[in-house]
């Protein structure tokens, strides 16, 4: 029986032809009957993908003969399982493309690279060298979260910063807001999903003045995968897959809201117009009753409706 699997990875390195990059990565995993997402930059390359087991282990063997990609990062993860043609359940699709950034900040002029990586990033701390900072420096330590507000709700580092931002983007134009500027004196941690986001936020925010900048190094997937439910992380993780979120062990804590009826749950979907892309989190029994719409839909969908 074929084993579903999700990779989770990323490299900054210079690419003096991301386009010749993405025909191979297209072709390489189209071969290899893998659906998924790569960005691909003059900085590096970023993705998710899913498949059975000896597909995934043949696209990293692949990847990394490349000598600019020799030392990426792979993280894996369990995927739903696979259709009958042998595809991932776990994505409509594959999806190749340059961009002109692999995590979209909008600030492709502030980052730089060389072949070790970003320079001028925070520095980087494995989950038992953050569990040691903390040990060491108690509430000073501050978590910042790197991710969308949205993600947060289902679950975050306890006691973290999470900034109001519903897209990447708007990360430069929150910390120019100077509404965190008192943290500039602490130590600040930076954690996303994978590691990638904080590889771009801890530079931008040393260069904005925060001294003390720290970033958890392969993100909040590694810490869950070292201490599952027995550290500091509490919840359950957004995936930006079919999956919508994942748990590091059983019986994690629920920190989700159910924006309908307020019963906890870690239940994510889509808004169901087609046409929005915000994430809402409803339980299964009131995803069952009525398809969510966010607010701003909902109401407009109101507004239609005839008057009786």
């Amino acid at each position: 029986m074929a084993i579903p699997k999700i990779l989770l990875f990323y490299i900054f390195t210079p690419l003096a032809d991301p386009d010749a990059v993405r025909l191979w990565q297209r072709d390489l995993c189209a071969g290899l009957g893998l659906r998924g997402r790569i960005l691909i930059s003059k900085d590096g390359l970023n993705g998710t993908v899913g498949g059975d087991l000896p597909a995934i282990k043949k696209y990293i063997r692949k990847t990394r003969d490349y000598p600019a990609f020799k030392n990426i990062d792979f993280k894996w993860s369990e995927g739903t399982g696979l259709d009958e043609g042998g595809q991932s359940l776990d994505f409509p699709k594959l999806v190749v493309k340059v961009r002109d950034e692999i995590v979209s900040f909008g600030a492709p002029g502030e980052l730089r690279v060389d072949q070790a990586g970003v320079v001028g990033g925070g520095t980087k701390l494995l989950p038992a060298e953050l569990n040691a900072l903390v040990a060491e420096r108690g509430d000073d330590v501050v978590f910042f979260d790197g991710r969308n507000q949205f993600e947060a709700e289902i679950g975050h580092f306890r006691g973290a910063v999470v900034p109001d931002v519903a897209n990447t983007r708007e990360f430069v134009a929150e910390l120019d807001s100077g509404k965190y500027d008192h943290l500039k004196g602490k130590p600040v941690v930076t954690y996303c999903t994978g590691g990638i986001r904080c590889e771009v936020l801890s530079g931008l925010m040393k260069s904005r003045g925060f001294d003390e900048v720290y970033q958890l190094d392969g993100g909040i997937v590694r810490y869950g995968e070292a201490f599952g439910n027995d550290g500091l992380w509490s919840g359950s993780l957004y995936v930006f897959d079919q999956r919508m979120s994942i748990d590091f062990a059983p019986d994690a804590a629920v920190l989700g809201v159910c924006q309908v009826c307020a019963a906890p749950t870690t239940n994510m979907l889509n808004c169901r117009d087609a046409s929005c892309r915000e994430q809402l989190i409803v339980c299964a029994t009131c995803v069952a009753a009525q398809a969510p719409a966010c607010t701003t839909h909902a109401s407009r969908a109101s507004e239609a409706s005839p008057a009786t």
